[in-house]
């Protein structure tokens, strides 16, 4: 962690930076994964936007 003193005596700190990189672009069973994801989230949602409309 890198501490800087200001002229004010005033302390700041800043957490370390991780390295950068760039990611790779997902293979076909991670695309198809995401995907299936996806439609799992969306149907949780709708289901649950459908039962609060059939309570209230």
């Amino acid at each position: 962690m890198q501490t800087i003193q200001l002229d004010n005596g005033a302390l700041n700190n800043y957490a370390a930076e991780p390295k950068m990189y760039l990611a790779d672009y997902p293979a076909v069973y991670e695309q198809r994964r995401y995907l299936s994801q996806g439609a799992i989230a969306a149907l949780i949602v709708a289901a649950t936007i459908l039962i609060s409309f059939a309570v209230s």
